[in-house]
């Protein structure tokens, strides 16, 4: 942005202005009776006469009209200034510079029209302000130099000023941008202990390669050239080398103004090691609780980054004692002839503080203690920087919200206490929604669904829904309290009813018909794990075509009506950064489903799922899921139910193979499914090139691998893929798309390259 500018006329100027003005007349000694101003248009006589320091009654003489001048032209507003006498009348003549009256820009791409008036306005260009050329010509050389900062080089900006009527003009600024300079090359000078491609690899601008042309990374710009030496100074100090130092950096423009050549001129020094590491200063909080969260041991090789995330972890263990405004700073003891550093962690906590008030703002929707109830900063109590995060990240969690911010104000008169206050900013959290989507497995999708998700302000959810499939005809209805007491506890109640054609989804030929209903409660753990219980009844109905003898023995022993009563259990724990698109954390989850005595069919299942995001860089992110699961029978059923089968191979399991296609199969090679199932996944994340910043497009590339089984594992039969995935996250609903290889892929295995799916949320 244009910085600020100020016009400053020096008294050495005005001094020589009256020598060489014809405008500056002799005038005698005399006592000021009345002062005169001509040539006022738009500035007031009151403004002049504030700014002028003589006064009816004053002496004046010639010594005294420089005075005069100079206050005048301090001003700004004129562009002329004269003093003469008549007798005792003090005369001043102004010519008053003129008011601009339009301002148009013509050309600048690179910097937005309305930013650059806002910034034109802060140094007195604008709209009906008074026209001074010394500030209009700075502004001109700082919008070139802040061209030149983005490699824009060859750029120009040229300035007219159009005379109108009355004393006014017209300002055209017009920008000639041009093509910004791309670096030809980047050279280090100095480095014995890292190549070139070691060191590079950690900056953000680079020279001319194949992805610069999606990245424009090969652009010049000042600010990423200082960030990038920002980097390098980290990368080398990261690695024990604490007096390295970026002695000059030189960058150069080929005549045509099209090339650049950075040069880096650097000192290494040497690799120094951790001998000491102490504690000091004013150790509020016991040592005890204090080393573990020491990240540097003597010994170690000094890295700076260790250093300022023990520093940041001090502060946090401090401030979640109530020290918010704690200092843990890092100070160095280097002895450069040994390569040795000695650390100490100076720590200053300052004052305890204390919470006045928990406020929350913004919530005209939800009740106060729909927030309140995920607080755990508690008003009184010494300030926790750790539970006040806490208690926002649980915000967020409620879904109510787009947006939860947080500060701490201090309280006016005191030094001990703040306020904490959460405002949010609410999302419409019911909905009535109508749509369709497709699916490569289950082909067009209808759907339609009426949900209130913060039923009248309370936090509790009530859902009706409807889905329409060739796999799946769905209709449901659910309610959940999220604080059926005061500790936490949920509990929730749901009915349905579904039928699923198990042959349009490449299984055997079989149709259920299922009624289910069941009551749950879910129980916290802590912050982060939760328990579920549930209780339900679900009656299912069997309707055969023509498929395997297995199907048909289990129903001749079985019969093709169930009713069965299910006793499920689960344990969860999440700590993902957020629920979608998650960048760091993960869940793991246990679950079990077991049918009670009294149910015409006797089994169980078991689950395990586990993912996991591992942050790589800012950007890009390693995914990996593990799933896995068994179910049996026992008493009186001899095999787990057919209906109840696991199922692996497509979206959400093994790309590149058909939908539910893996695994055992009947003498008619129909899908069985089986009683095992074991899938994983890795994913490496990265943004789209154009918007490395976008929350609703994900790009990634992935190895699956999976299979399900008649009870036993075995590893050999582990199908697997690789592939390129994208996700996006459109108004109309999520549409996810894959493009995978086989690697393994058996005879009978029915393999799909290209799969995806889109529809509207419910």
């Amino acid at each position: 942005m244009i910085k600020k500018i100020r016009t400053r006329v020096s008294f050495l100027i005005f001094s020589l202005a009256l020598v060489v003005s014809n405008s500056v007349y002799a005038i005698g000694a005399f006592v000021v009776e009345d002062v005169k101003i001509n040539g006022l248009q738009r500035i007031t006589a009151g403004a002049v006469f504030n700014t002028l320091t003589v006064k009816v009654g004053d002496s004046f003489g010639d010594s005294d009209s420089s005075v005069v001048i100079r206050e005048l032209f301090q001003m700004g507003f004129f562009s002329d200034v004269s003093v003469d006498q008549d007798v005792n009348t003090l005369i001043i003549n102004v010519e008053e510079r003129p008011a601009i009256t339009t301002i148009d820009l013509e050309g600048n791409q690179d910097i937005e029209s309305e930013s650059l008036l806002t910034s034109l306005k802060d140094v007195g260009v604008a709209v009906g302000r008074v026209y001074n050329p010394l500030i209009l010509d700075k502004v001109k050389q700082e919008m070139v130099q802040q061209y030149h900062n983005n490699g824009k080089y060859a750029a120009t900006v040229e300035t007219t000023v159009t005379s109108l009527e009355r004393n006014r003009v017209a300002i055209l600024i017009k920008v000639e941008e041009g093509s910004a300079a791309s670096i030809k090359k980047i050279n280090i000078v100095g480095n014995k202990s890292f190549s070139d491609d070691d060191i590079l690899g950690e900056f953000e601008l680079t020279g001319p390669t194949i992805f610069a042309l999606y990245t424009n990374s090969d652009q010049y710009s000042k600010q990423k050239l200082s960030a990038d030496i920002e980097r390098l100074s980290s990368f080398y100090q990261d690695r024990g080398f604490i007096n390295f130092k970026v002695e000059s950096t030189q960058v150069s423009i080929s005549p045509d103004k099209s090339d650049i050549f950075v040069t880096i001129n650097i000192k290494e020094g040497k690799v120094h090691i951790i001998n000491e590491v102490k504690l000091a200063g004013e150790l509020i909080v016991g040592p005890d609780k204090l080393i573990p969260f020491v990240s540097v041991q003597p010994g170690d090789i000094f890295s700076r980054r260790k250093a300022t995330q023990t520093s940041e972890n001090l502060s946090s263990i401090l401030g979640h004692e109530g020290y918010s405004f704690a200092n843990v700073n890092m100070i160095p003891e280097i002895d450069t002839e040994n390569a040795t550093v000695k650390i100490t962690f100076f720590v200053d906590p300052g004052k305890r503080v204390y919470v006045r008030r928990v406020v929350m703002e913004g919530n005209t929707k939800t009740r106060d203690e729909v927030l309140r109830r995920e607080v755990r900063q508690m008003e009184a109590a010494p300030i926790s920087t750790l539970n006040v995060e806490r208690s926002k990240t649980r915000m967020m969690r409620l879904g109510h919200f787009d947006e939860v911010d947080v500060e701490t104000p201090a309280v006016p008169g005191t030094t001990d206490q703040v306020d904490v206050k959460y405002t949010v900013k609410e999302k419409s959290s019911g909905n009535i929604a109508a749509g369709a989507g497709f699916s490569g497995s289950q082909g067009l999708v209808l759907n339609a669904s009426i949900s209130q998700n913060n039923f009248l302000g309370t936090g509790k959810r009530v859902s009706a829904t409807f889905n329409n499939s060739s796999v799946n005809t769905v209709y449901s209805f659910a309610y959940t309290n999220p604080y059926y007491t005061v500790d936490g506890v949920s509990r929730g109640f749901n009915v349905s009813y579904r039928t699923t054609d198990a042959e349009e989804a490449n299984a055997a030929s079989f149709t259920t018909d299922t009624i289910a209903g069941g009551v749950s409660f879910g129980i916290p753990i802590n912050e982060t794990d939760r328990i579920g219980l549930g209780l339900g009844v679900e009656n299912t109905g069997i309707d055969l075509g023509i498929t395997s003898g297995e199907i048909y023995d289990f129903v001749e022993s079985n019969g093709d009506s169930y009713t069965n009563f299910k006793l499920s259990g689960s344990w969860r724990t999440d700590n993902r950064n957020r629920a979608v698109f998650a960048a760091s954390g993960g869940t793991k989850s246990l679950s079990g489903t077991l049918t009670l005595p009294g149910s015409n069919l006797e089994f169980f299942k078991i689950a395990y799922n586990q993912k996991q995001y591992f942050p790589v860089s800012r950007h890009t992110t390693l995914y990996l899921n593990a799933d896995v699961a068994y179910g049996s029978a026992y008493g009186d059923t001899t095999t787990l139910p057919f209906f109840e089968n696991y199922y692996a191979g497509g979206k959400g399991s093994v790309r590149g193979y058909l939908d539910n296609t893996l695994g055992p199969r009947d003498h008619l090679d129909n899908v069985l499914g089986g009683s095992v199932k074991v899938v994983g996944n890795a994913e490496f994340i990265f943004p789209v090139p154009f918007a490395p910043d976008s929350k609703t497009v994900r790009l990634s590339t992935f190895l699956d691998a999976g299979n399900v089984y008649d009870d036993d594992f075995v590893a050999g039969e582990l199908r697997s893929s690789v592939g390129v995935s994208a996700t996006w996250l459109s108004p109309f609903g999520a549409l996810s798309v894959s493009l995978a290889a086989p690697l393994n892929a058996g005879d009978d295995d029915e393999t799909q390259a290209f799969q995806f799916s889109f529809g509207s949320g419910i």
